[in-house]
């Protein structure tokens, strides 16, 4: 058996079980009679655990293969390990609800930078968490046309709906995978490297596709943009991460990326001001365009601001709630950002482009008011791309590796007894990889052994 085969099938397997425990521990559908009660989620949250191990496990595998044996066939490998999540219920979070109430508040002519889906009712708004029921739209124009298209086509579906915001995640993934590679072989990057840290990494996996999030598409235009500023196209480039800026606003630092790289091959004087004119010039022309398409106003610049929870686990929020100033730590973390880009500039020659703003995004994530882990996937995306030292591209696997573990299926909080539940889940999936481990290399030295005294 080759092992590049072997690791995909465990990967199947494990993205496999997470879908099948996601049933009776997802983020699932209240007001369903299919899905109510909770006699399933103990054992179906042992199974994703237990999946999730094994997708973890394959992950590492197929890349060290991949490494070694050269192989670069990331297509097939991302088809088999996410099939099963487009099917599976929302996973680790219950914002593709958010998503669909937002499209059907456009579809009924509600402005939802004002209102939150409260002002609903129906199934739709009974799905979302009640600390958002009273929350405008944090997103922009681009997004809520994907959302108002989708409830207005689907006549607001709630299943149908998911599974449209699933293939919407998936083809910013798709466009993911096609723009690393472009970039990665700008910086001299094996491209099967640069997939496989960005595109098969199961935090990307299990959160942009299994929980339908709209970074998928923000990251994959994100990257698009930038792989066509390297190809030349600037003007593409900048329609192209403005675009992206309209899905989650952070992904609008992509643009002094894009002006970086102009300006690297523009002719005569003042070509860094040059640029930057052309791409502020270009970006808010497009940006006025859309917005006035999209006919939801200019409201998406005052939702910036939207509040996050009381909860959040970011590095300030927990500084603030812990001295009681969460306004002060906030302007902290801002001010942390801003060093960050400061430093960025100052090596700017050094780093590239694309790595600065990779390093940036990461700044973005860590000093942020918010945090979640798929928030790491808008750095990791250009960093993955055009890193080429050893150590920081391990340190990246690792820490994506530890933040697949730590939200639980259904999104909420854990208790003592899910953590037990959720460790017992993850064993079991380590001993079936070892097991499997066992069989290939067994079956490896017969071979071998049957070759050698043929």
């Amino acid at each position: 058996m080759h092992k590049d085969h072997a690791a995909r099938a465990v990967g199947l397997a494990g993205s496999a079980l997470i879908a099948v425990g996601g049933l009776g521990a997802g983020a699932l559908p209240v007001g369903i009679p299919f899905f109510a009660g909770d006699s399933h989620a103990r054992p179906g949250l042992v199974c994703v655990y237990s999946g999730l191990a094994l997708l973890l496990l394959a992950w590492w595998w197929y890349g060290r293969v991949a490494r070694q044996t050269g192989i670069d066939d990331p297509w097939r490998t991302l088809a088999l390990w996410v099939a099963p999540l487009l099917l599976a219920p929302p996973m680790f979070s219950r914002d593709v609800y958010s998503y669909l109430a937002q499209g059907l508040m456009i579809d009924e002519g509600l402005d939802v930078y004002r209102h939150g889906p409260a002002v609903l009712g129906g199934l739709l708004a009974a799905q979302v968490p009640d600390v958002w029921q009273h929350t405008p739209s944090p997103y922009g124009p681009v997004f809520l046309i994907v959302a108002r298209t989708i409830t207005g086509l689907l006549d607001a579906n709630l299943v149908l709906g998911v599974i449209a915001m699933r293939l919407v995640a998936l083809a910013g993934l798709v466009l993911l995978a096609v723009a690393v590679r472009v970039l990665a072989r700008s910086a001299g990057v094996h491209p099967g490297a640069a997939t496989w840290l960005a595109v098969l990494n199961p935090l990307t996996l299990i959160h942009l596709v299994g929980g339908a999030h709209n970074d998928a598409l923000m990251v994959g235009l994100l990257a698009a943009g930038l792989a066509a500023a390297v190809r030349h196209h600037p003007v593409v480039a900048t329609l192209l991460v403005v675009t992206a800026a309209l899905v989650k606003a952070p992904a609008g630092l992509g643009l002094a990326a894009v002006a970086a790289i102009w300006a690297g091959y523009l002719p005569g004087r003042w070509p860094v001001l040059r640029a930057s004119a052309a791409v502020g010039g270009v970006g808010l022309a497009a940006t006025m365009v859309i917005t006035a398409a999209a006919g939801t106003g200019y409201g998406w610049i005052g939702a910036l601001s939207t509040p996050v929870s009381a909860q959040n686990w970011s590095l300030t929020g927990l500084l603030g709630r812990a001295t009681a100033e969460v306004g002060l730590w906030r302007w902290a973390g801002a001010v942390a950002v801003l060093a960050v880009a400061a430093a960025v500039w100052v090596c700017r020659y050094r780093l590239g482009p694309v790595y600065g703003l990779g390093i940036v995004l990461v700044a973005v994530v860590v000093f942020g008011p918010a945090i979640r882990p798929w928030y790491v996937v808008w750095g990791l995306a250009p960093l993955a791309a055009v890193v080429v030292q050893r150590r920081v591209r391990r340190a990246l696997a690792a820490f994506c590796a530890g933040l697949v573990l730590v939200v639980l299926p259904d999104g909420f909080a854990a208790d003592a007894e899910r953590v037990l539940l959720a460790t017992t889940g993850a064993l079991l999936g380590v001993a079936a990889f070892l097991l499997v481990r066992l069989t290939v290399a067994e079956f490896d030295l017969e071979r071998a052994l049957a070759g050698r005294f043929r």
